[in-house]
């Protein structure tokens, strides 16, 4: 990089986190450290909601996937403004009048002990693994700019994001998050007129938009119902809908968020405000993505994405073979892009058949080429091999404008940053409140509480550290942190269905409906080949279910109305 965007990089990744620990300054008490002393507005609420989900897995492989397998992927969205108008009328009011720090905590008022101990390790777990996704963003980003061992990266990332959760708590940690979606989209806008500005001569806006529908990247939307089909409308609508339901009204991540609220009113306008602004703003990712792809159909791109498979595989005896197989299929792929752009302008729909066939034909051979400069990589290395996540950093690091790489590179560290943070400050919250002063010290003082939260602060980001390095081996990490939600979450929103709309059933019926259900989910993905979304699904309706049959199997007693 150049040292104007080493400038713009660090002055980015300082300010932010400064910003949020002045605005957090004055957290003396646990109320004030876990809800902000439900002092926040609701814009800063559903900027801080929006930023825990556009972290920096957002920007790497969410624009990466788009490149790979087209738009298809918004679809998974659909479901989220649906559940947005659910929770407000539902979860917001329930939780608001509870007077609870953590979701779980109503779970014991509405249930008993153990449920909520159960519902708050499966938290712990979902959101153990998925704070070291976030954190292991960055490190592709370094080792991509530098080289730099992912150990060292997320060690630095963690040790940040530790000090200022630990410092400021929650009111830092939210108003960090609303300074970092304002650089968010200031980022993304500036990633769309930098890449539309870069097409050759003669290709427009309108003209790159064509191409990438021509060549089946803005495939938005797919009515056909298939349940092993990823993403399509009904898997979106129906199995993305039931996570939006797990995700921000059973974890606390979320639900943290929109209890340090003024009222519930404050509360119900953050929700709605991601139930109108998510679902634009992954289909704008999502596009900045397919434009890139539209920009590699006349710049030629690596074989690999990765700089360290790419300099594995060009040591390897048959590369050169390879490698010029690669560049004689991008060539009729870059020329065949050319026809159909030039029918297009002549209104040519017999040229342009020809042409887009010819474009189909050359994309195969471009995907063999490089499926076997792949298995050079594999032969030598062994394992699974994805590099999705480095397809629009190495964009980024190539092609954009002095100053504005550096913006993204800080942009794509605060937003890891802001994520873990939250995090950090969800686990450490539901770790204290929920088992450490439930099970035991249930009478300390309160200074007690706030430096023990701060001390679980710092063990789960070590935690998040750690398990980063396993997440290289995931794949897409927005596809990653997607399914593992997807095998935990069914369980807290069936459970939390059953203490909201079935009043008759008890805690044990409670408590093993959720192992049940838990189980079901684990055989469905052993067993079947259904898609991961339709988990969702599958898992809370098992709750549901098994709780109500054995509330009336066991006749229990109902438990403590909130």
């Amino acid at each position: 990089m150049h040292l104007a965007d080493w400038i713009t990089m660090i002055l980015t990744v300082l300010l932010i986190p400064c910003f949020g620990l002045w605005k957090g300054r004055g957290s003396k008490t646990t109320d004030d450290y876990l809800r902000a002393g439900k002092s926040m507005p609701w814009y800063a609420m559903g900027l801080s909601i929006m930023a825990t989900q556009a972290s920096a897995v957002t920007f790497i492989a969410t624009t990466g996937q788009a490149y790979v397998d087209g738009m298809r992927f918004v679809q998974f969205y659909f479901g989220l403004p649906v559940a947005m108008v659910i929770l407000s009328a539902t979860a917001v009011p329930i939780f608001h009048r509870a007077g609870v720090y953590t979701a779980y905590e109503y779970l014991e008022k509405r249930f008993d002990a153990r449920t909520r101990a159960l519902a708050a390790t499966v938290f712990l777990i979902q959101r153990g693994m998925a704070v070291g996704l976030s954190m292991y963003a960055p490190a592709i980003v370094m080792s991509v700019i530098f080289g730099w061992p992912d150990r060292i990266t997320t060690l630095v990332i963690g040790i940040i994001c530790v000090v200022y959760t630990t410092k400021g708590g929650i009111p830092a940690v939210t108003w960090t998050d609303v300074m970092q979606m304002s650089v968010i989209f200031a980022g993304l806008i500036l990633g769309l007129v930098t890449v539309v500005s870069l097409l050759p001569h003669g290709v427009g806006f309108a003209d790159a938009v064509y191409l990438a529908g021509t060549v089946g990247k803005l495939n938005a939307v797919d009515l056909k119902f298939d349940p092993n089909n990823r993403y399509n409308l009904w898997s979106g609508l129906i199995g993305g809908g039931f996570l939006a339901l797990g995700y921000f009204g059973c974890d606390q991540s979320q639900v943290q968020r929109y209890l340090t609220g003024k009222s519930e009113a404050q509360s119900r306008l953050s929700l709605l405000f991601n139930a109108m602004a998510k679902v634009p703003m992954q289909f704008f990712i999502l596009f900045v993505g397919a434009m890139v792809f539209v920009f590699y159909l006349f710049a030629q791109p690596p074989m690999l994405f990765e700089k360290d498979a790419m300099a594995v595989v060009s040591n390897q005896p048959g590369y050169a073979a390879v490698q010029a197989g690669f560049d004689k299929a991008w060539e009729r792929r870059k020329h065949a892009a050319e026809l159909i752009d030039a029918a297009r302008k002549r209104d040519d729909s017999a040229a342009l058949a020809r042409s887009t066939a010819e474009y189909r034909a050359a994309q195969t051979d471009v995907d063999a080429a490089r499926k076997v400069g792949i298995d050079l990589y594999k032969k030598v290395r062994g394992g699974d091999f994805n590099d999705t996540n480095y397809i629009f950093l190495t964009f980024v690091t190539k092609y954009f404008p002095l100053g504005i790489v550096g913006l993204v590179i800080g942009v794509i560290f605060t937003a890891a940053m802001s994520s873990s943070s939250g995090e950090l400050n969800s686990l450490a919250t539901v770790s204290v409140v929920d088992l450490y002063r439930r099970h035991f010290k249930p009478e300390a003082s309160d200074t007690h509480y706030l430096m023990v939260s701060r001390i679980f602060t710092a063990i789960w980001g070590a935690w998040a550290v750690v398990f980063a390095q396993y997440a290289k081996q995931l794949g897409s990490l927005v596809e990653a942190v997607n399914q593992i939600g997807s095998f935990f979450y069914p369980v807290l929103l069936g459970v939390f269905i059953l203490a909201f709309f079935f009043r008759r059933v008890g805690g044990t019926a409670a408590f093993w409906a959720m192992l049940l259900g838990e189980a079901t989910i684990v055989a469905c993905a052993t067993f079947t080949k259904v898609a991961f979304l339709w988990y969702n699904v599958i898992g809370a309706v098992a709750v549901v279910v098994f709780g109500v049959l054995l509330s009336l199997a066991q006749r229990d007693a109902p438990g403590q109305e909130a």
